[in-house]
């Protein structure tokens, strides 16, 4: 009973402490302060082979977010059940693609993984291939 009670307290705790951390509007806030050190968004890759430093691409509008939305339709119905999550999703995919991930293939399958749909790195090569002709073309 004793052990219940102090688990319970830890997490009530830790609960609060996360809380009021992440609800700092403040100008030093750790958000702010991650934006201001980030590398720019088309910074190159150096010449001893590192990965680029990249951010996401914009939010696709209009015809390029529906091309982006029936490239991952023709991988998976159920993905673009929540439009905004799936445009989310293939913005961060891009980053991945664009920043050199080790294992792009997997990387998709696994960021494309949710709401009950379990993909094969086989469908991560199918998005991955669909992102590079419209939302994230190699450079």
């Amino acid at each position: 009973m004793r052990i219940r009670t102090t688990s319970v307290a830890i997490v009530a705790i830790l609960a609060v402490t996360v809380v009021g951390c992440s609800s700092d509007k403040g100008s030093d806030s750790k958000t702010d302060t991650i934006k201001s050190t980030a590398p720019e968004a088309s910074s190159a890759a150096d010449d001893s082979g590192g990965a680029k430093n990249v951010g996401l691409p914009p939010k696709p509008m209009g015809a390029e977010r529906d091309a982006v939305l029936a490239t991952l339709l023709d991988v998976n119905s159920n993905l673009i059940h929540d439009e905004d999550k799936a445009i989310n999703a293939a913005r961060n995919q891009c980053a991945a693609l664009d920043g050199g991930a080790t294992n792009p293939d997997h990387s998709a399958a696994q960021r494309f993984s949710y709401d009950g749909v379990t993909l094969t790195d086989d469908d991560g090569s199918h998005i991955n291939f669909g992102l590079r002709k419209t939302l994230c073309p190699e450079s």
